[in-house]
């Protein structure tokens, strides 16, 4: 700088210039500005003592004291705008987004466990042969209760058991009725299941008001219970395991007769008692039958010609029961913790 003669201001430009030059970083250069040009800097106090210096010397040292502080605030501000440019570039490098490489996958979702059990389910029967049919949910009375064999006072007509529209319409409380239906629209043989919503007016831990069931029926020529075992003994071992055991137990259903309840071998203890089993070694899984001749004069089969079984299963059960679940609610919850787990 031209005509700076005092040695102290030289010294301050040439070192602030030097200084900001050689600066690095945004906050190296914050503490440049304070050391040069703050409050308590070296320069702010020279000219503040203007007034104390020889009055011939007072001009020359504001003049130039004025300047040199100009030139390094020039010199400051173009030391930023370099410093910030080379954050900005160094910013933009690490964050650069190479367009060219495919994009982040979105987090699929998957079958809900029920949905999984159900499929799993019309597999091994679509394997050992039978159709998969469907049916409306919103039935008659006549399909859900009557051609299945219910007489007036069964208790599941009553209203504490069924949600009825009106005195004829009702919400399924099974899918029993989808295998009236196709009796009533097809000829003998028939190896189907009938696998869809259900609903009935209950509500706890191993209940919910909307379920979902596996209805089976077969109707052939010499069809007989020991038909039935063999094919719930093949189902039970292929849904839990080849070394699972079924067993029959007498029981009653309106539909079929004689009726049994089927159970199998605790998978968590391998039937030598456990808590899940209550010490008997056994689980109860599905309820069957062989067809009651009723049921098929109310269809038009002949009885003497004709027999068949049928079984029913609740796909909630069937899932508690290979999964370990204990609280029938959490499959309805909507709980990602429980549902990712599957």
């Amino acid at each position: 700088m031209q005509g700076l003669t005092r040695p102290d201001l030289k010294q301050i430009y040439e070192r602030g210039l030097r200084d900001f030059e050689t600066a690095r970083t945004l906050a190296e250069l914050e503490d440049l500005r304070v050391r040069y040009l703050g409050r308590k800097a070296e320069l702010t106090n020279l000219l503040r003592s203007i007034p104390e210096l020889p009055q011939q010397e007072r001009p020359e040292v504001g003049r130039f004291g004025n300047l040199v502080k100009r030139e390094l605030e020039q010199a400051l501000e173009s030391a930023r705008k370099d410093l910030e440019q080379a954050e900005l570039a160094k910013g933009l490098e690490k964050d650069r987004v190479d367009v060219t490489l495919p994009g982040r996958p979105w987090p699929l979702g998957h079958l809900h466990l029920i949905e999984q059990t159900r499929r799993e389910i019309e597999d091994i029967f679509v394997g050992l042969g039978y159709d998969v049919v469907q049916g409306p949910e919103i039935e008659t009375d006549y399909h859900n209760f009557e051609a299945l064999n219910h007489p007036e006072d069964h208790p599941a007509r009553s209203l504490h058991d069924t949600f009825f529209v009106d005195e004829t319409i009702l919400l399924r409380t099974h899918t029993s009725p989808v295998q009236v239906r196709v009796m009533e629209q097809q000829p003998p043989p028939l190896y189907l299941i009938a696998p869809g919503k259900t609903y009935r007016r209950d509500s706890d831990a191993t209940h919910t008001p909307m379920f979902h069931q596996v209805e089976g029926l077969v109707v052939d020529r010499g069809v007989t219970l020991a038909d039935l075992k063999g094919t719930l003994d093949t189902f039970a071992k292929k849904m839990f395991g080849e070394e699972r055991q079924i067993r029959l137990r007498p029981h009653y259903f309106p539909f079929t007769e004689p009726s049994v309840e089927v159970d199998v071998s605790c998978m968590a203890c391998n039937g030598q008692g456990c808590r899940l089993c209550k010490r008997s070694g056994w689980l109860e899984i599905l309820g069957a039958g062989m067809v009651d001749p009723n049921v098929f004069g109310f269809v038009g089969i002949d009885p003497e010609e004709y027999s068949g079984f049928a079984f029913g299963m609740g796909v909630e059960r069937i899932a508690m029961l290979k999964y370990g679940v204990t609280d029938l609610r959490l499959f309805y919850e909507n709980d990602l913790r429980f549902l990712r787990q599957f």
